[in-house]
């Protein structure tokens, strides 16, 4: 019996390609099309070829910026990754409090990010805030606007409090999705906590934990309004990030040209190491 099919279904998904041919294709061409000429200025363009890549892939300051973006990223997921699904587990999976800690989780993630940065700005400043004047009561001599050091732990702790909830709700929905047969069962054979954990619950949150760990780093690696709020790269440049570092480039200078190559490189850097991780995640999925 031959099978029907309707093609129809397709003016339904039209929509959809044209709102991000128009969000996304349209600009992406834009950059392009900047990358690699040269700007004048009143509408001059000059073909430029591949000069302003070649200029970004040999600029010190690119690479100065993207090792920071890079360690950044690694100090987030190292933190972020494991404390979710440490909270996560340590959640209840009945009663009334099941409620109040989603709510309590969900709170951080609905706070725009350029009032994350401003609360931390208030939060961390050394005369007046309450975790700088706290610290500095202690004996640490805290001052994120002058120390680089200070200002990278203010930075990666107001990631931890803002992001780690996204990866608490991923963890805690693959929890509640594990069927209760397979505690029942480890209960029967006697198996430990870490048992558990390690043959039943990891397992089957690997999926999960492939989704946090790519959604944070793309997140992390494209960080910009909270730092830019919080410390505007500095002291120095001790925090200016790629995102930074484009924006400065784009707007500060206005070189469209080197902008326009530094953000398909920015692009290519994220899509490429994505999928990098989730091969790396995924590779053993079939088996």
């Amino acid at each position: 019996m031959n099978k029907t099919v309707n093609q129809k279904a397709w003016f339904l998904v039209l929509p959809v390609f044209l709102f991000v041919a128009f969000n996304a294709i349209i600009p992406l061409m834009t950059v392009v099309n900047y990358s690699v000429q040269e700007t004048f200025g009143n509408n001059i363009f000059s073909w430029s070829g591949v000069q302003w890549f070649q200029d970004t892939l040999q600029s010190d300051r690119f690479h100065a910026s993207l090792g920071r973006q890079l360690m950044f990223t690694a100090i987030i997921l190292a933190i972020e990754i494991p404390l979710g699904l440490a909270i996560a587990l340590a959640m209840p999976r009945k009663g009334p409090w099941v409620s109040v800690c989603l709510v309590l989780m969900a709170l951080p993630l609905l706070i725009p990010w350029n009032v994350v940065g401003s609360m931390w700005n208030v939060f961390a400043l050394p005369e007046i805030g309450l975790m700088g004047r706290g610290l500095n009561a202690l004996g640490f001599d805290f001052n994120y606007t002058r120390q680089p050091g200070d200002a990278w732990f203010t930075i990666v702790l107001m990631d931890v409090w803002h992001w780690t909830s996204l990866v608490v709700l991923l963890c805690y929905a693959g929890l509640v999705a594990i069927p209760n047969d397979y505690y029942q069962a480890a209960k029967i054979d006697g198996a430990s906590a870490w048992a558990v954990f390690r043959f039943i619950q990891l397992p089957k949150l690997k999926r999960v934990l492939t989704i946090a760990i790519l959604l944070r780093f793309m997140d992390s690696f494209m960080i910009y309004t909270e730092v830019q709020v919080l410390t505007g790269g500095g002291p120095g440049s001790s925090t200016t990030f790629l995102s930074i570092d484009l924006f400065k480039v784009a707007l500060g200078q206005f070189d469209l040209g080197p902008a326009g190559a530094m953000s398909i490189i920015y692009f290519l850097i994220i899509l490429a190491m994505s999928w990098v991780f989730y091969t790396l995640m995924m590779r053993n999925e079939a088996k």
